[in-house]
């Protein structure tokens, strides 16, 4: 170790530099707060669900046209990419509506109201669902789809499963920001 020599830092990295400016966050008041909900509206899990039901249709109805000109040998190959992306698109569905619908949703948030323990323990409820489903599913496909493909199967699971940041780039624009809204900055 070297004694007496402080190292050189990069600039910004310097933590005590930083302790004697201002605060590095400051919390919003209800109004600010309020504005800021109001130019970024919440993403609607159903918004999500559809989505993931698009990217299934259109990667079975692709995958359908494809077998059917060149490998019409090959059926299975579609009902195998279909069963995969219903592996991961039914589990979502039936979370989204347990989250939002469904009867422990409404007592979780008639009990506790805006407790984000109530809403924890409810999102690990319906995840561990959802990947029980996933994965009974996915462990009976063989039983449902004769001569099944993997690879297949795989696909139209990824498909769906990564079709959600469709529905990020979808969204509707926020409005543009008002003069009051600068002060936010």
């Amino acid at each position: 170790m070297h004694k007496g020599k402080r190292h050189e830092v990069a600039p910004g990295w310097d933590d005590e530099a930083d302790e004697g400016g201002e605060p590095p966050f400051k919390p919003l008041s209800p109004e600010e707060a309020a504005q800021w909900r109001q130019r970024h509206p919440a993403l609607s899990v159903w918004r999500v669900v559809a989505w993931q039901a698009a990217a299934w249709v259109l990667s079975v109805a692709v995958t359908a046209a494809v077998v059917a000109l060149w490998w019409p040998q090959h059926g299975a190959w579609v009902a195998s990419l279909g069963y995969g992306g219903a592996a991961a698109l039914v589990p979502a569905a039936l979370m989204a509506w347990g989250m939002t619908s469904s009867a422990l949703a409404r007592w979780l948030q008639a009990a506790r109201p805006g407790q984000a323990r109530s809403l924890l323990a409810g999102w690990l409820w319906w995840e561990g669902v959802k990947v029980l489903l996933t994965l009974t599913l996915l462990w009976t496909a063989p039983r449902w789809i004769p001569d099944l493909s993997w690879p297949a199967l795989v696909v139209g699971l990824v498909v769906v499963l990564k079709s959600t940041w469709l529905a990020w780039m979808a969204r509707p624009a926020a409005p543009h920001r008002s003069a009051s809204s600068e002060t936010l900055k």
